[in-house]
């Protein structure tokens, strides 16, 4: 049976910027106590980056790599702070977990050119389970503000026909700051399930399957985001705000209605269409395609000179361009 507070507190965390999750469970935390464990177990949080005192490397933390109060390091396999009586891996797994992780900070080098990477690795109940963490901050650009933390957590037995079941979490944000475009911040969870069924005859393999299954998940999650999520984001905001003036939108406007008048009153078989790109009270080079797209559907992309070369004659436009409220006639 559900639990109908538990559900709305999930659904409100889902709608709040994931860049304060922290607080924002606290805050739900304390308005109901009794489903506190339910909350902190279900919740994804942004991860946290912390030092390995030992090596001196960065490692990330989370509940799979917690006992108590204390959190272990992959890179030397020591609890900070120390525990007397802590859980660590076997030592066949502890060996997977040092190989997993350097082959997993190569995967991250190459897909985020930086970031910190932390595998885990640990038994439950004849099972062998991990989780493979990612974070990657936004550094170098003015204004511009942003995380990637992905948790894909891995579980499957050690036998010769292997499914590899595997959960996949993308917490993601963005923040802009500047006076060009103003403040704007979007954000949000993405999780994914997936399975895979192989035959191993080499039980070192492992690594490289799993390797296999979380790119490609991450891969299909990264295309959705951009191209559904943030793809309709922009469509959103674009029909919302514009950063052009009113007089380049008119300008637009205006070089679009005479392009459509030009057309339909023009039939000359003989005789050349010439279009260039052109500059008008401070306006950015704007191409034919852009103007045209409206009333021609096929054109011919300009080259990289900004010069459209001349298609098939079929009809003779002269246009009028305006610069500084002067009318100006095209070449």
């Amino acid at each position: 049976m559900t639990n109908p507070r538990l559900d709305t507190s999930l659904d409100l965390m889902r709608r709040l910027p994931p860049q304060k999750c922290s607080k924002h469970v606290t805050d739900v935390v304390s308005l109901a106590p009794d489903l506190c464990s339910d909350i902190l177990s279900m919740v994804d949080q942004p991860l946290q980056v912390a030092k390995d005192k030992e090596t001196g490397r960065e490692y990330l933390l989370c509940d799979y790599n917690r006992d108590m109060d204390s959190y272990r390091s992959p890179w030397s396999n020591a609890y900070d702070p120390p525990l007397d009586e802590a859980i660590y891996p076997g030592e066949e797994l502890r060996k997977m977990e040092i190989e997993a992780n350097a082959l997993f900070q190569a995967y991250v080098d190459m897909y985020f050119e930086g970031g910190v990477s932390s595998v885990y690795f640990w038994e439950v109940d004849q099972s062998i389970a991990g989780v493979f963490l990612i974070k990657k901050k936004n550094e170098g650009l003015k204004g511009v503000h942003g995380c990637w933390d992905s948790i894909h957590v891995i579980e499957y037995k050690p036998q010769k026909h292997v499914k590899y079941k595997l959960t996949s979490t993308v917490i993601l944000w963005l923040q802009t700051e500047n006076d060009g475009v103003g403040e704007m911040s979007v954000g949000g969870s993405m999780t994914r399930q997936n399975e895979s069924d192989v035959v191993v005859d080499d039980q070192n393999s492992h690594l490289a399957n799993i390797g296999r299954l979380i790119e490609d998940n991450e891969n299909k999650m990264r295309s959705l985001l951009n191209d559904i999520y943030f793809g309709k984001t922009r469509e959103v905001v674009g029909s919302l705000r514009t950063i052009d003036s009113a007089t380049e939108l008119g300008l637009k406007e205006k070089l679009a209605e005479e392009l459509r008048d030009a057309i339909q009153n023009n039939s000359s078989k003989n005789s050349i269409l010439k279009m260039s790109a052109w500059r008008a009270a401070g306006l950015t080079y704007l191409r034919y395609s852009q103007v045209a797209a409206s009333v021609v559907r096929k054109c011919v992309k300009p080259p990289q000179t900004g010069r459209a070369p001349a298609p098939p004659a079929e009809a003779t436009l002269k246009l009028t361009f305006w610069e500084n409220g002067k009318p100006k006639t095209a070449a």
